[in-house]
């Protein structure tokens, strides 16, 4: 281990574990946000599905830092006083911004099912709800696998902009050893660490990929 990272191991653990916690809350949060706006798209009724797909163009085509710095003004205490929490800001802004990309990808796969199924499952009496739970969801999700998974990796790479926030997360901790040792060895400790959440990501998506592959 380098030596500048090894006298500030502490610091930059920390800066990893926050970034995982950035990781996996919004990944969680998105993908419920995602859930619920892909479905109101297919089966919202004209209302619900134009406010789900405003909510898909208007987050996906704005930029994520320009979004991060707006919820950190809104939420500060001299606006609505909800928090001044750089790590929660970036959890909903991360989480706001990634679930506009699953609510698409899953959206996909909501449609790539027979509709003929949907038919049937009417037909046994099953509501809207259930049907989309029981019977839609969980063929829609094992089709979108691989491009959540890439979304996934896509966040985790995309923390990385809480630093300008003042989330102390990996290019937060580094940029402050950096500034502390005047090193170059801090830049690359950043790239191993956010390689060595991606790559394990990456295989282990692709593992799931095949577990859940079906034949059509």
């Amino acid at each position: 281990m380098p030596e500048t990272i090894a006298v500030n191991f502490d610091l930059f653990a920390q800066g990893v574990l926050t970034t995982i916690l950035l990781s996996v809350t919004s990944m969680s949060a998105a993908l419920v946000i995602g859930t619920v706006a892909a479905s109101a798209r297919v089966w919202g009724g004209r209302a619900l599905s134009g406010a789900a797909g405003f909510y898909v163009e208007f987050f996906r085509n704005t930029p994520l830092l320009v979004q991060l710095f707006f919820y950190a003004t809104l939420l500060a205490p001299r606006n609505l006083g909800i928090t001044s929490d750089p790590v929660i800001v970036a959890i909903i802004g991360l989480a706001v911004y990634t679930g506009a990309f699953v609510s698409e990808a899953i959206r996909s796969g909501i449609l790539a099912v027979d509709p003929r199924q949907v038919e049937a499952a009417r037909s046994l009496g099953l509501g809207p709800v259930l049907t989309l739970r029981l019977i839609v969801l969980p063929q829609a999700i094992r089709t979108v696998i691989p491009p959540l998974g890439n979304i996934s990796i896509a966040l985790v790479k995309n923390t990385s902009v809480a630093y300008a926030i003042s989330a102390r997360e990996i290019l937060f901790t580094g940029l402050l050893i950096h500034q502390r040792t005047f090193s170059l060895e801090p830049f690359l400790a950043i790239l191993v660490a956010y390689w060595c959440l991606t790559i394990p990501l990456s295989i282990a998506v692709s593992h799931l990929e095949r577990r859940l592959a079906f034949t059509r």
